[in-house]
């Protein structure tokens, strides 16, 4: 056989090869509901740790869940479960992935090598190549979520889970330090680069309470995470603290959330995992229902509106504002008003800010195109051109349809 001629033969093998394994990543990807990939624009923001724990609190709110680290030259994830061994092969000559628990099974190259100490040097191709034998040589169960730990930044992992797993969406960490929000924003520059979903943002190791004097402390400063996250219209998923309990828990191979259920970290991941289970109720509710007609906001049982005042009542400048009243409706009928310093005037803030309080309705006298599409991205309806009263009197001319709004009294 010629050179030429063997050389062709190998070629037509790893074409059928390859055909093959695409055949079983397809077959493994159809029976995942959901994908993430939590990722970082730099090391040491906490990331594996977050997904980790995403992956424990899912699993324990009665999820199937799969959590694949593919940090290949750092793999943590099975020390920090307390998982040991290698990866057992199933009946059909497939790897089993590690069970942490019934509802969460682990899948690392840790767990494939003898020598756990031993560096993995490889090349891109051939972490492509491990990245899809994980999909495609591993007997995955029916999941409703894969969690991928990937390493940071925007290299060779990251891009083969874009090309290979259609789908995924990310999960970025951060912390609240310039230095990290400097990365994180190619982070989200590359999600964009290579059409992946981002599904938010979380800001990670945000203030640390003091054991002894009970005093929070900033000690990588403060909600630098919320500001990337509304000046890059990225939804903000929610802040972690910093607890030292939680290095001891991973070093000991022991779940923190487990250990410390009452803590403000499990409170933390619950609230973010409790966004991630109404993504997917909301999207099912969509698929299985049909089309209805469109429900007033005013028809809500509760509802939060928001008014920027100045001296009790509204101000036209609404990007100045240095307070919102924010009434608490209730079958249509006012139930009470909270009045909330503004956070700081910078793009994209105000939106996010009245959106993570609740807010669905927000009555001004006006705002630039810009705000005006962010509030409509977070959700919130504005109502412009509204006269100077107290806000109690402008929500129930709202609620009661007298409300009569004239030209948008921008102040930009």
């Amino acid at each position: 056989m010629s050179d030429t001629t063997k050389g062709s033969h190998e070629a037509s093998q790893q074409d059928a090869a390859s055909a093959v394994q695409d055949q079983l990543i397809q077959g493994t990807l159809s029976i995942i509901k959901h994908k993430f990939l939590v990722m970082s624009g730099k090391g040491g923001v906490g990331k594996t740790s977050v997904a980790v724990n995403l992956a424990i609190a899912l699993s324990e709110n009665g999820a199937k869940v799969g959590l694949m680290d593919v940090d290949l030259h750092g793999p943590d994830i099975p020390r920090m479960l307390g998982l040991k061994g290698l990866l057992e092969v199933s009946g059909d000559s497939r790897l089993v992935p590690k069970a942490y628990s019934d509802n969460l099974k682990v899948v690392s190259i840790e767990s494939l090598t003898q020598d756990q100490d031993e560096a993995v040097i490889w090349r891109g191709p051939l972490k492509m190549h491990v990245i899809r034998q994980f999909l495609s040589d591993v007997h995955w169960e029916r999941l409703d979520y894969l969690i991928m730990d990937c390493p940071p930044g925007t290299g060779d992992e990251p891009l083969s889970i874009a090309q290979t797993i259609p789908g995924t969406r990310a999960i970025i960490v951060t912390m609240p330090q310039e230095v990290s929000l400097g990365d994180v924003r190619k982070s989200i520059s590359f999600c964009r680069t290579v059409k992946m979903p981002i599904f938010g943002l979380i800001e990670n190791m945000s203030g640390f309470v003091c054991p002894h004097c009970g005093k929070s402390v900033e000690l990588f400063g403060s909600g630098g995470g919320f500001r990337t996250a509304m000046a890059m219209n990225v939804p903000f998923l929610g802040r972690i603290p910093f607890d030292p309990k939680m290095v001891q828990c991973g070093d000991a191979g022991e779940s923190y959330m487990e250990k410390y259920p009452d803590s403000e970290i499990t409170k933390a991941y619950n609230q973010i995992v409790a966004k991630i289970i109404e993504d997917d109720q909301t999207k099912t509710s969509v698929v299985e229902s049909r089309p209805t007609e469109h429900k007033d906001e005013k028809e809500a049982t509760a509802m939060k509106i928001a008014v920027p005042v100045a001296e009790g009542r509204l101000t036209a400048h609404f990007g100045h504002a240095a307070e919102f009243a924010i009434v608490h409706v209730e079958n249509q009928e006012i139930k009470g008003k909270e009045i909330l310093p503004s956070p700081a005037h910078e793009p994209g803030v105000l939106p996010g800010w009245l959106h993570e309080l609740g807010v669905e309705v927000i009555i001004t006298g006006g705002m630039g195109q810009r705000a005006l599409s962010l509030f409509g991205e977070n959700g919130i309806k504005v109502i412009m051109g509204a006269p100077g009263l107290a806000p109690e009197e402008l929500v129930h001319q709202y609620l009661t349809n007298t409300l009569v709004a004239g030209e948008n009294i921008c102040d930009h």
